[in-house]
């Protein structure tokens, strides 16, 4: 066996195609094989050996076995990276490459595919591959992972600016208005704690897992991935929506067809009410390049709790031109009026009540039609308040809660904010945060010059409030995002064994002991290496933990929990 990896290792660094910087391509050789890739054929019968191995003589034809070459190309024994070398000497896979398990554990289908939207990710990163995979938790570690968590570093904003939250005033956390920074399947199981049945609306712009680099998440998933990721929030999401409540998740069609199923699922395929079409308007650029069918719309599925059971406010928009201009008759009075079909419809009274909005909303621009808008940010999903505005005016009522846990850029909550609905938003990348807060101070100090501050002469006022995940290992991962040198990262590992919660499965000792091959690894490993090793149980501090010493929570941010909690 060793014999024939030798062989085949020599053999294909003859083809430069097959290696970088004198390393071969593992991934490159899999690639060339299953496209039965001539030269790479010729290559491998040269050798005897090989040929003998991976080739079949059938009535004089050579057959190549790609699907034998595959495998044994994918063993690990061949073409050993130096990332798998190194867990493999000190101990974190079995002879199959597996992760040690103990009998106790069982396996969990989803909890670290939340950390692919990788908090701290900056406009600057390059899109990266997911650092968390399906991991092995003990049962007790998986209740741990979901309970409600301390929040920190409380800010209120209104008029006059950023301050700090008077804990004697339980008002200022009775407005309703909360932005939460931190992964947002926790952030969400905060909220459950007290909002439980009270969400009137929630309305999503998730990741469309397009492989887009500009997107400013990860949104780069296999199938399987995106849709456990997503499957996770929204059963959670459920259960935060009133009895009367509604969902609108926003989609392209990479993945709308797949999510609807997952929503029939988890929703009931009877409480589906609308696929929504939102002509963007945009037939023109680079996309009439393709030899096909323009495409130029995004889907909205429309979802609510109940069957029957939902608040829902009828929308109406003006009348298109072709429409009006059938009312062609003039009576006595001098009033334009139409009688085509048995009934006089007076001109005046048709603009007045405007036409229902259906399920095909062609009257709402998309910022690539209006790149000049005057409520665009930097945010290249950012969607137009307008849109915000008709799904929130049909499902909500004034003071309603609205719920969007991918706020991105602010546009839902700025939207709620002006049409006095109360709303929760979560994000968790910084560059977003930034974006969302900034955008909300200019509403609420009445700066605001978009679409909507325009149709309501909006001056300002009301508030909201900014709190954080209070951060365990996610302040570690933070940190070893931001190193940049090995360095850094040898310090950040001291700092981790003393207060750091490590995976049980690793023997800090191992680690230590074999410090040099950690050493030689390349920054982005030692970085994948640090992050893997951490307990992701342990991401921010649990509130059943508040008044542990370990986590040195203030009186004033306790105080705050327990008012956010409503237990004061």
């Amino acid at each position: 066996m060793q014999n024939l990896l030798n062989d085949l290792t020599e053999l294909l660094s003859k083809d430069e195609r097959l290696s970088a910087d004198g390393k071969l391509l593992k991934n490159k050789v899999i690639e060339l094989a299953l496209a039965m890739d001539a030269s790479l054929i010729k290559l491998l019968l040269k050798n005897e050996k090989i040929k003998k191995h991976f080739f079949t003589e059938v009535d004089g034809v050579i057959v190549f076995d790609k699907i034998k070459f595959q495998k044994f190309v994918s063993n690990k024994e061949f073409l050993p990276d130096s990332y798998t070398a190194f867990k493999n000497k000190i101990g974190l896979v079995n002879e199959n490459g597996d992760y040690l398990s103990e009998s106790r554990e069982v396996v969990l289908a989803w909890p670290y595919k939340d950390c692919v939207l990788e908090g701290g990710q900056t406009k600057e990163d390059q899109k990266r591959d997911e650092i968390f995979w399906n991991e092995t938790l003990a049962p007790d570690e998986i209740d741990r992972l979901l309970q409600p968590k301390v929040l920190t570093n409380f800010a209120l904003y209104d008029s006059k600016g950023k301050h700090n939250i008077t804990i004697n005033k339980k008002d200022d956390l009775e407005i309703g208005n909360i932005v939460i920074r931190g992964n947002n399947l926790l952030s969400l199981m905060t909220l459950h704690k007290r909002f439980a049945g009270k969400i009137k609306l929630i309305y999503i712009d998730p990741p469309y897992n397009t492989e887009n680099d500009s997107f400013k998440y990860n949104d780069k998933f296999t199938h399987s991935t995106w849709l456990s990721f997503m499957k996770n929030r929204l059963e959670v999401a459920r259960k935060l929506l009133s009895e009367d409540g509604s969902i609108y998740i926003q989609l392209d069609y990479n993945e709308v067809h797949y999510y609807k199923i997952l929503m029939d699922e988890i929703f009931g395929r009877e409480c589906f009410q609308r696929e929504i079409i939102w002509d963007t308007q945009v037939l023109s650029g680079y996309k009439t390049i393709a030899n096909n069918w323009i495409r130029g719309h995004d889907t909205i599925l429309f979802y609510t709790k109940n069957q029957s059971q939902f608040l829902f406010n009828k929308q109406r928009m003006p009348h298109r031109k072709e429409y009006l201009d059938r009312f062609d008759k003039t009576d006595k009075n001098g009033k334009k009026y139409f009688d085509g079909r048995g009934e006089i419809l007076y001109l005046d009274d048709v603009i007045a009540k405007g036409k229902p909005v259906g399920d095909v909303w062609y009257d709402i621009m998309s910022f690539q039609q209006i790149p000049t808008a005057k409520e665009r940010v930097e945010f290249s999903t950012q969607k137009p308040e307008a849109l915000l505005r008709r799904i929130i005016q049909a499902s909500t009522n004034e003071n309603d809660y609205v719920l969007d846990f991918f706020a991105g850029s602010g546009t839902t909550a700025t939207v709620a904010h002006k049409l006095n609905r109360k709303y929760l938003v979560c994000e968790q990348l910084d560059d977003q945060i930034i974006i969302l807060l900034d955008r909300l101070n200019t509403v609420v100090k009445g700066k605001d010059t978009g679409y909507l501050a325009t149709e309501l002469k909006w001056k300002g006022g009301g508030s909201f409030i900014y709190c954080e995940l209070m951060e365990l290992n996610e302040a570690y991962i933070n940190k070893i995002k931001q190193a940049t040198t090995t360095k850094e990262l040898l310090a950040i590992w001291e700092a981790m064994q003393k207060k750091a919660f490590i995976s049980y499965k690793v023997d800090p000792k191992s680690i230590n002991e074999n410090i040099s091959d950690f050493k030689e690894l390349s920054l982005k490993d030692q970085k994948r290496f640090l992050i893997e090793i951490l307990d992701k149980n342990q991401l921010y501090v649990n509130y059943s933990e508040i008044d542990d010493k370990d986590y040195n929570v203030s009186e004033t941010d306790k105080k705050l929990n327990k008012m956010f909690y409503g237990e004061v």
